[in-house]
């Protein structure tokens, strides 16, 4: 059997989910043609431990193949990102999840994972899973628990 894989993922849709009045009036998207890719570039290449010095085009790569959501200040500028991968059937991976410096300490990132686990529960998929060095408490408060067999899970990485 021989798989050909597409350099071009098909931009995944989502119903359109707009949440206001949730924190001090931010408002929560999943509207893509909203997302600030060149800003959300820079976070990751520059600012998240996970995803230093990731290219533009990867960035922009993934987001078409994810379910995108963003946090947007009253102003209407981007404040946080957060993107999911899933069959939506049975998995998702939630990934990415970022709040701007300016923007943390508010509530933000429990307010987004929240709002994702919210989002994904019509699909009824069997696990939701992300990885954290820091932010336990955050996804926590959304309902997330660390993984009880974590010796039944593998990891196929290109970094070596």
């Amino acid at each position: 059997m021989t798989i050909t894989w597409k350099n071009q993922a098909p931009r995944i849709r989502c119903r359109s989910v707009i949440t206001s009045g949730g924190i001090d009036g931010y408002e929560l998207s999943t509207d893509p043609d909203r997302l600030d890719l060149e800003l959300v570039h820079r976070w990751l290449s520059t600012d998240a431990f996970w995803a230093l010095g990731r290219t533009r085009e990867t960035v922009e790569e993934s987001a078409r193949g994810s379910l995108n959501f963003a946090v947007y200040d009253v102003g209407g500028d981007q404040a946080a990102y957060a993107r999911v991968i899933t069959d939506r059937a049975t998995f998702a991976w939630l990934c990415d999840v970022y709040v701007a410096p300016a923007h943390r300490g508010k509530g933000l990132g429990t307010w987004l994972a929240t709002a994702i686990r919210d989002h994904l529960a019509p699909y009824r998929l069997k696990r939701v899973l992300l990885s954290t060095r820091d932010a336990h408490v955050v996804y926590a408060k959304a309902g997330f628990t660390p993984v009880p067999n974590p010796e039944n899970f593998m990891i196929l990485s290109a970094e070596g």
